[in-house]
């Protein structure tokens, strides 16, 4: 696959408000997705959406982080930005998987988590940071999927996985390009500069390890859509759940460890 793209072009296509969201990657690569709702601590968060579904007539547990199509949809998603309710709920379908040995699919498509007044006070850190630690131990196999923005914690609360792959047109970052610039020379309008220097694309980042696999979006410079996509990615899923599925839970928690120390 070779490199045509700069990074503020990747970054502009991450955002693209017609990007598939979560929920039409779920609905093209599973059957029967049954959406659960609420953290049972304060009340549901619709910018993460999760459930039960079928894959390849397996039951899985699928996470998403949403954004909206419509101005109204994004307005009820917040644009993708979850509150603690959300990465609670998350947790709560996370550790129901583990219960009944569903192995956990998370699709990541965030600027990162709400940063209102309203999430501190109902504990954002805390949410986010127990994500991490439970899902460090969670006893079934885990794969999360970038398919849009990743940005810093909010993402990163459902990227604690076996594996973390990312769709070609994708970035992962501890924060955006302006804030990068903003605080490095206290000037927003270099994002597109702090964009390069980030190493925040997925061709980045595979090449520093950070994620295991590209899924490609185009197809002799022809952009693919999202049928092909969901396609692509429905097979690689089969085979890597198949792969993981074969470890038994003492080696798969061990390499999901040493995976995040190595950095």
């Amino acid at each position: 696959m070779s490199r045509k793209k700069t990074a503020n072009d990747i970054v502009k296509l991450a955002r693209d408000a017609k990007r598939p969201t979560s929920l039409a990657y779920i609905h093209q690569i599973f059957d029967s997705f049954m959406s659960f709702h609420g953290d049972r601590y304060y009340g549901d968060d619709e910018a993460v959406i999760g459930g039960i579904a079928l894959l390849n007539n397996q039951p899985v547990t699928v996470i998403g982080i949403q954004k909206g199509t419509t101005l109204e949809e994004n307005i009820a998603t917040n644009f993708g930005s979850p509150s603690p309710e959300g990465y609670r709920k998350a947790l709560r379908l996370m550790k129901q998987a583990e219960k009944f040995n569903r192995p956990v699919i998370n699709f990541v498509n965030t600027p990162g988590a709400f940063c209102g007044i309203e999430a501190e006070e109902r504990g954002e850190g805390e949410a986010i940071a127990n994500n991490l630690y439970e899902m460090s131990q969670l006893k079934v196999p885990i794969i999360s999927i970038f398919t849009g923005e990743g940005g810093s914690g909010g993402a990163l609360a459902l990227g604690l996985a076996d594996e973390v792959w990312m769709l070609e047109n994708s970035i992962y970052s501890i924060l955006s390009p302006e804030g990068f610039a903003s605080i490095l020379w206290k000037d927003s309008s270099r994002a597109e500069e702090a964009a390069e220097i980030m190493k925040l694309t997925s061709y980045d980042l595979k090449e520093l390890g950070v994620i295991e696999k590209v899924i490609e979006e185009t197809s002799d410079d022809e952009d693919l859509s999202l049928e092909d996509i969901s396609r692509k990615v429905k097979i690689e899923l089969i085979d890597k759940l198949k792969e993981l599925e074969k470890l038994d839970v003492e080696t798969l928690l061990n390499q999901r460890y040493e995976r995040f120390r190595k950095f």
